[in-house]
């Protein structure tokens, strides 16, 4: 499906929680617009006005959205906010299925984008976001199918999570810069660990896979790291503990009687019903760190080291998040972001494009993904990338982990 008529206006916005080089991201398709002769719409706070939109109320500008200029998004490639601010509002939330999208009662709010985006008239829409927000992206698209009234709208979409558990890309702007950044959070902990005595269970971001928590605990040195990725059969953290215990004691041997552990927040999805709190925002999206899963462990960890041995143990549970999300964006990320929004002008004047996801491949080369292939069709379920537990990657952590020695360290001759 390609719309009949010329670009001359361009929405973009923002969804979802913050990751570094957002701005990167934003700033490179604006410029890349705006050299074109086209104009660029912001709109602010991701859906939350969009959603909510009626023609009697139009959105204020500087309130609800920005005219973005080259003044407005030069020099802040770097910076570590968002220039279009976000939210979680999820205009999608209510469909489950295809007959959902033509359904008044359940298509309201993407209907208000859509008369928001008409009333403006928006040509092509880029989203930046997680998972839901590709969703709503590709809700947008087949809206264009199901509703042949609809005005043609591109619809193009930028991949965005700290989490690097997208499909369909290899590397997500932002999971770089956070992952130092709880590196260095992690080796300060460690050297409060060894100065002290202690043992830590740093509790990470990263939702339902592992990626943070490995890549943080590699470049921070973790005693031990864990993810959703190493349960298959759930996750008791009694028996973890007695792991963790069995650990303490083998380094308490070796001489060293301190340990940082990292696991991922996802953990607390594999928890039994009865220890899993269900605990949501104000938009429906359940918050994993309100279980404090770190506390969980650790308290799990200082009854059996007390079974154990008899004596008591403080193991301090801490939870690395927020801080990550607006980290100071590295080179990488920033590189990475800025061909990210460039491919979206590409994708969109250039090739045409609607209805994919921009990607990257290689040395930074742009691809394009289909929706369909990151979306199942039937259940509109996106797919989560889990580390494989057969990858090189995954191999890495599990070898630089702290290591009973079964060999005595050789000498140089």
């Amino acid at each position: 499906m390609s719309p009949d008529h010329p670009v001359r206006r361009v929405g973009m916005l923002f969804s979802g929680g913050p990751a570094p080089a957002a701005n990167a991201v934003i700033s490179a398709a604006a410029i890349s617009f705006l050299n074109a002769g086209i104009q660029v719409f912001g709109f602010l706070d991701g859906y939350e006005d969009l959603e909510r939109f009626t023609c009697d109320q139009p959105l204020v500008e500087g309130r609800d959205y920005l005219c973005l200029t080259r003044d407005l998004v030069s020099g802040i490639r770097s910076r570590k906010d968002i220039i279009l601010r976000t939210s979680r509002a999820n205009p999608g939330k209510p469909v489950r299925e295809l007959c959902d999208l033509v359904d008044p009662e359940k298509n309201v709010k993407l209907r208000a984008v859509y008369e928001a985006l008409e009333y403006y008239e928006i040509d092509a829409l880029v989203s930046i976001g997680g998972d839901d927000t590709l969703k709503t992206a590709n809700y947008l698209y087949r809206m264009q199918e199901l509703l042949p009234e609809l005005r043609r709208i591109r619809i193009v979409h930028l991949p965005k999570t700290i989490d690097n558990d997208y499909f369909g890309i290899d590397w997500t702007f932002g999971f770089t810069s956070a992952a130092h950044y709880a590196a260095m959070t992690i080796r300060n902990i460690g050297a409060d660990a060894r100065s002290t005595k202690a043992w830590y269970v740093l509790e990470m971001m990263g939702r339902k896979a592992g990626w943070l928590t490995y890549a943080a605990g590699i470049a921070g040195e973790a005693t031990r790291m864990m993810s959703v990725e190493d349960f298959e059969d759930g996750f008791d953290a009694e028996a973890v503990a007695r792991e963790m215990v069995d650990l303490m004691e083998t380094r308490a041997a070796d001489g060293r009687e301190y340990g940082v552990i990292c696991i991922a927040e996802g953990l607390a999805e594999l928890l039994s019903e009865e220890q899993q709190p269900c605990v949501v925002d104000e938009h429906g999206n359940s918050m994993l760190g309100a279980v404090r899963i770190g506390e969980h462990l650790a308290g799990a960890i200082e009854r059996e080291y007390e079974r154990r041995t008899g004596r008591n143990i403080k193991v301090r549970a801490k939870q690395i998040g927020y801080e990550t999300r607006c980290a100071e964006p590295g080179a990488f990320d920033v590189m990475l972001g800025s061909q990210l929004g460039f491919g979206a002008f590409r994708a969109i004047v250039e090739d045409g494009r609607t209805g994919v996801m921009v990607s990257v491949r290689d040395q930074l080369d742009l691809k394009y993904v289909p929706f369909d292939e990151l979306i199942d069709p039937d259940t509109f379920k996106t797919r989560i990338r889990f580390i494989r537990k057969d990858s090189d990657f995954y191999r890495l952590a599990r070898a630089l982990e702290y290591q009973q020695r079964e060999h005595s360290d050789t000498p140089c001759e």
